[in-house]
């Protein structure tokens, strides 16, 4: 009896030294995916308090608040993904404040050379016109050019020739005269040569990205170039890739800024890429982007995204951007930087 007290008492002693396994703590759960999620900017550029009256905040801010109603609204119905970033663009082009359709910029000839894009995440399908002349709403030609062709993208004469094939909306060339762009034309006109644009004037091009109801994500981006461009030049607001990307397995992006830098990194395939292939969130691989590849080269400006889940994302390296973003569980505007992300 006393060895099998003491074999007891050795066992419970040998368990009361043995160290305790460590609770395994449950990951942090994620956030649930909301039903639907819309994100706009209307440019980023070199621009703070200090360089817009208070009078231009509002305004901005007016027009903002415009567009985001708008296509909230619209999600909060029902409405498809595609035609709320449409949509938006559109209300967006026929605002003088920004840089597309009726406040685009003067090219060195004097006249308006137009771009767009607009991509549907759940197809895959896409459509962007780039250099169409005299119809106010580019975004819809591009939508024609995805919806009405079997091709992807139409430039120049021929953008223009399709768009009267569709029955799209002229406008004369007064319509786009604004006092705003005027100046900034006949500024770069006094300047010689090919000299670069000032920063604070690459500015003002148009976007918004949607998760709808069904899960499907869109992107639309639209804009009237840069000052006094030359030669034809394109920037990425056309190019899809580039300036605008939706595929409804990562996201939808739409950026804004110093177009070659967008261009030469492939800023919006980029983003996608680093979540499809590599598992990054949906704000790292922006960031990621911007801060670490364009920012990196000297490229200047930022992008607006949303992810599968209703997660988005407004990242910029410039010290401004004209942004706004709205999901059943918050919503904002906001001009000036630094970037924070919401």
């Amino acid at each position: 009896m006393r060895t099998i007290w003491i074999l007891g008492w050795a066992v419970l002693w040998t368990a009361c030294q043995t160290a305790p396994e460590p609770l395994e703590l449950a990951a942090p759960a994620e956030s649930p995916a909301r039903p639907w999620a819309i994100v706009i900017h209307g440019g980023a550029g070199h621009f703070g308090e200090e360089s817009m009256s208070l009078e231009m905040q509002t305004l901005y801010t007016a027009s903002l608040e415009a567009a985001l109603s708008l296509g909230e609204a619209q999600l909060a119905a029902g409405a498809p993904a595609l035609d709320v970033v449409e949509a938006v663009v559109r209300l967006l082009e026929d605002d003088s404040l920004f840089n597309a359709g009726r406040g685009a910029v003067f090219t060195a000839e004097g006249t308006h050379e137009l771009d767009a894009s607009i991509a549907d995440g759940a197809t895959r399908n896409c459509g962007a016109v780039t250099g169409l002349s005299g119809y106010g709403h580019p975004i819809s030609v591009a939508r024609a050019t995805m919806d009405s062709s079997e091709h992807v993208f139409f430039s120049g004469n021929g953008a223009s020739e399709f768009a009267k094939t569709q029955g799209a909306e002229t406008a004369p060339p007064e319509w786009f005269h604004t006092t705003k762009a005027y100046d900034r034309y006949v500024g770069a006109a006094d300047r010689e040569g090919d000299l670069p644009v000032p920063l604070e004037e690459k500015r003002g091009t148009v976007g918004c990205v949607a998760l709808d109801r069904d899960g499907h994500l869109a992107a639309a981006t639209s804009t009237g170039g840069m000052t006094y461009k030359r030669h034809g030049r394109i920037g990425d607001s056309p190019i899809i890739g580039a300036g605008t990307w939706a595929d409804d397995r990562t996201c939808a992006v739409s950026a804004t800024g110093w177009g070659e830098y967008f261009i030469r990194t492939g800023v919006a395939q980029d983003i996608h890429s680093q979540m499809l292939y590599g598992g990054k969130s949906l704000e790292a691989a922006c960031e990621h982007t911007i801060f670490d590849e364009m920012g990196a080269l000297g490229g200047d400006g930022g992008v607006v995204a949303v992810d599968a889940q209703g997660h988005v994302a407004l990242v910029f390296n410039s010290a401004g951007m004209f942004r706004a973003w709205s999901h059943p569980e918050g919503r904002e505007v906001a001009m000036f930087g630094p970037y924070q992300q919401p």
